[in-house]
């Protein structure tokens, strides 16, 4: 299924393409700048409120210390936040709509969503909102979100999952009646960029209801507070009146007088930019500061008598809370309508660092050219097989990748020691959170999981974005994973930080296999990897993996701990907690990933020993170390009088082991992800690719013929001559066909629409350990270990299962395409590994495309999203899916690793 590089080359001939190698031109030729066509993009992020950057508490509590409430009042130290914002590079400046519907108590300004604490099922956002299209330049972006007629439900929201008690289903604000007889607007936004730094802003507001009803939007344009952190203020910003025309009116941003934010580039000057308008828009002026009398019960000083929250208090409110001189660093439109029922109205805006004479009269062709634009850079995208659903899909998974990009702004050693000296923070922070993480310093755009649920990044989730946006901007793509290898991120340790909660935590090793990933799609696409960046990201990862050898291997026995990685509460005990009595948890899974890791470090060493054949002893060593390791997993306990492995024989499973200082054990025989996990770790070795490779060779001819007992049940040689193969994997030939046979089987983890993190056999029959058990959750979690608000007992994950359909083609391509087995789930035929994993992709795929019935699974029972016309098309990627029917859950837009589906798509659909 190998793409064509000539044929790839013919296809990526648009104008989007164009812009993007623009781009990578300037990049390669080390310009310090940021290419123009990536100046600007929707870059703000959905949530700043409730996030560990803006906690300034005493105890950690974030989503207390900053709610929903107080951030229309109180400026953000880290980051702004809006309804389908974009800002600069460097989130100088900020754009955002804001929308009131004459009843609401408060002005939109921001995405609604409840806290960790009041979520039945942790955080949660009670917004519908959908990212339709994207470009990677953002020279083309929409966005569409559904804003009720009615006064939104608030309070009810609130106290109604709450008193659910963590138990049943979520009360969404369909469940509220809000959206009866359609009486929502539709508002639709869509930005088209002239040029670099000249965006056309069209909003169109669709009154869906029976009746005219009123509408009030209002744009917002304001500069990130830089300036009143210190001790001493620093020049402002400052936005005022503009030129007006016949037809238009205008504001203008300005920063020239003031100084740029810490950190900052002093070039990076945005210089006068004028936002237009339709003549007859009235302009309001205020400052990006904290109102103190909402936040703290204190006087507004007078350098801030005209604060943050003034739009709402005035129009909402009526007070006269705005400047009457019409300047501020915080300013807006205020545009009024009458919506007919079932009509729609147009508002047009430019911003742009141009004075033009007429600068809306072109905006409705710029507009009609960018789609274009987008329609033409995403046919050359789609693979050839994919059906016009599978197509939208895909386009709509790749455009909520590319909404999800954030500005991530935090220096972690001024927020622990804060910005004036004479009012520093608590210091009981410096034992919550993060004190061994001073280095860290971020004004990146990065990927974010989800800019409202997780609105910061996450290292192993990144890592997985990585896979489908190489599809579209393969330099950003590499560019993610060497931030994370970037002195300002990985720890002197070798650590890659987790997320901000608590950087330490431990996520899965799987930055190497998306290095190794991209630079093979990338070599796909062009016919040439890009060498620097493997040899870059390989000598940082050298220093990781010696991290993690020396970290959680704590006996030196090539068996691993690990901890949390990521799976919150898939096992019987919180794997982030230390044991009682001194055990140590033997985790199937670390042990499995770092095989993995062994190996994917080896492919790389033999890649660059093409060029330099100092990488061929790194290879060896690699080889070597995972032959110690998947030894480690089948011969533990020897010398101790107790000896036992991770594989279970009789069960034919791997199983996590508690293991006490006296020697014995408990086998936790659980089956769920942690036992496939060891299936990831296999990579196959033609002998044509060793002939390069002597020294390799040989030292690999050595380990088989000197260490049988160690190397016997890790490496197995197929074929003779040229067309002999080395399958390199920590599962056995007949260990693959035991998992295999339970991985098939609809009663244990082969469901309609994909796998199951955890067999269905424990519906039935839970794991009991003491006070303790493990059962079968296909939906929301019973069982909440770190916040409650994942589930991995049950329900089907993206990430996990691309990475077995990954390992299912190798072992195919190892063993031969003859090679079959006859699960339960194969009704009676035989089937290749190669082919579940082709069944699996469709199966996840099938999640989100329309059946028969014309229904989309990932919906479920919501009749709203499977039948309305103006919802069953637009599409949300969950961040995980019922274990039984694929209905989606947890957070709604997590299209980063979800978005591997279209991944799947590009790679089945060829």
């Amino acid at each position: 299924m190998a793409k064509n590089a000539s044929t790839e080359a013919s296809r990526r001939n648009t104008a989007e393409h164009a812009r993007l190698q623009e781009s990578h031109d300037l990049q390669k030729a080390f310009i310090f700048q940021v290419p123009p066509w990536r100046r600007w993009g929707c870059f703000l992020s959905e949530r700043s409120w409730g996030t560990v950057r803006e906690d300034y508490s005493p105890d950690g509590a974030a989503w207390g210390f900053l709610t929903y409430d107080q951030a229309r009042s109180k400026a953000f130290r880290w980051g702004e936040d809006g309804i389908a914002g974009i800002c600069d590079r460097y989130q100088i400046v900020n754009f955002s709509i804001a929308l009131w519907n004459g009843k609401d108590p408060i002005l939109k300004e921001r995405l609604f969503g409840l806290s960790g604490q009041d979520g039945n099922h942790g955080e949660d956002v009670k917004e519908y909102y959908f990212y339709v299209d994207n470009l990677p330049s953002h020279a083309y972006m929409k966005y569409q979100y559904k804003y009720p007629q009615g006064e939104y439900p608030y309070q009810w929201l609130a106290d109604e999952n709450r008193k659910r008690g963590g138990g049943g289903f979520e009360f969404e604000l369909l469940d509220t009646g809000l959206f009866d007889e359609d009486r929502y607007f539709d508002i639709v936004i869509e930005y088209a960029k002239a040029g670099p730094d000249d965006i056309c802003i069209r909003v169109e507001a669709f009154n869906r209801g029976p009746e005219d009803a009123e509408l009030h939007l209002i744009p917002q344009l304001w500069f990130r507070n830089s300036w009143s952190w210190k001790k001493n203020r620093e020049p402002e910003p400052r936005i005022e009146m503009g030129p007006e025309g016949r037809d238009f009116t205008s504001i203008v941003s300005d920063d020239s007088s003031a100084n740029p934010p810490s950190n900052l580039p002093t070039v990076w000057r945005l210089g006068p930019r004028f936002l237009y308008a339709k003549k007859g828009a009235e302009a309001y002026f205020t400052n990006n500061e904290t109102n103190h009398e909402a936040v703290y019960g204190q006087h507004n000083p007078e350098s801030s008598s005209y604060v943050k929250d003034a739009f709402h208090r005035h129009i909402v409110n009526g007070e006269d809370c705005i400047n009457p001189a019409r300047f501020g660093t915080k300013a807006c439109f205020h545009c009024k309508a009458t919506v007919a029922a079932g009509g729609s109205q147009v508002f047009d805006f430019r911003y742009t660092d141009e004075e033009l004479t007429s600068p809306l009269q072109d905006i409705e062709k710029i507009v009609v050219q960018r789609r274009k634009d987008a329609d033409e850079f995403y046919e050359s995208i789609h693979p050839p097989k994919a059906t016009e659903d599978e197509k939208n899909i895909q386009r709509q998974a790749f455009a909520g990748l590319l909404w999800s990009k954030q500005i991530y702004l935090f220096d972690v050693n001024r927020w622990l020691e804060g910005d004036n000296e004479d009012s520093p923070p608590p210091s009981e922070r410096w034992k919550i959170r993060n004190p061994q993480w001073r280095h860290l310093n971020s004004m990146r755009i990065l990927s974010m999981p989800d800019k409202w649920e997780y609105p910061w990044f996450a290292a192993w989730d990144l890592a997985f974005h990585c896979v489908p946006f190489a599809l579209i901007d393969i330099d950003y793509a590499k560019e993610m994973l060497v931030v994370m290898l970037h002195d300002q991120f990985q720890h002197p340790n070798g650590q890659i930080p987790a997320y901000e909660w608590e950087f330490s935590d431990l996520n899965p090793p799987v930055h190497a296999w998306a290095c190794w990933k991209v630079y093979n799609i990338e070599k796909e696409q062009t016919g040439k990897g890009d060498r620097a960046f493997l040899e870059r990201t390989f000598l940082k990862l050298l220093i990781n993996f010696a991290w993690w050898i020396n970290k959680v291997d704590s006996s030196g026995n090539n068996v691993f701990e690990g901890g949390f990685l990521g799976l919150d509460n898939i096992s019987l005990l919180d794997r982030s907690e230390s044991l009682p009595e001194g055990a140590v948890l033997e985790q199937s899974d670390a042990t499995g990933w770092m095989g993995m890791f062994c190996l994917n470090l080896m492919r790389i060493a033999l890649e660059l020993a093409e060029e330099n054949k100092v990488y061929e002893g790194l290879a060896t060593k690699f080889s070597q170390h995972f032959f110690y390791v998947g030894a480690a997993m089948k011969h533990m306990g020897k010398g101790s009088g107790k000896s036992y492995q991770l594989w279970d024989e009789k069960d034919g499973f791997f199983y996590d082991v508690l293991l006490y200082p006296n020697g014995h054990f408990q086998k936790f025989r659980v089956r769920s992800l942690v036992g496939l996990i060891p299936l990831y770790a296999v990579e196959v070795l033609a002998a044509a690719e060793m002939k390069p490779h002597p020294r390799f060779q040989s030292e690999l001819d050595w380990f088989l013929k000197n260490r049988k007992d160690m190397i016997k049940d890790v490496c197995f040689c197929e074929g003779e001559g040229d067309d002999r193969k080395y399958v390199l994997g920590v599962v056995s030939e007949s260990q693959l066909r035991r998992i295999l046979q339970r991985l098939w089987d609809k009663n244990e983890f082969l469901s309609e629409h994909g796998v199951r993190s955890l067999s269905k056999a424990h519906e039935l029959e839970p794991f009991v350990f003491g006070d303790k058990s493990v059962g079968y959750e296909p939906a929301e979690a019973v069982c909440k270990i770190k916040g409650g608000n994942s589930n991995w007992r049950g329900p089907l994950w993206f990430p996990t299962s691309y990475l077995i359909i990954e390992s299912l083609k190798s072992f195919s391509n190892g063993f031969g395409d003859g090679y079959e087995i006859h699960p339960p789930g194969a009704r009676g035929k035989a089937i290749t590994p190669r082919g579940m994993g082709e069944e699996i992709a469709n199966r996840m795929i099938s999640i989100f495309a329309r059946g028969k019935d014309g229904r989309r699974p990932v919906y479920g029972g919501t009749k709203k999203f499977q039948e309305d016309p103006h919802w069953k098309d637009l599409i949300l990627f969950y961040e995980y899916f019922h274990g039984d029917n694929g209905a989606g859950l947890g957070a709604s837009h997590q299209t980063g690793w979800t978005g591997l589906v279209a991944s799947m798509i590009d790679e089945w659909r060829r």
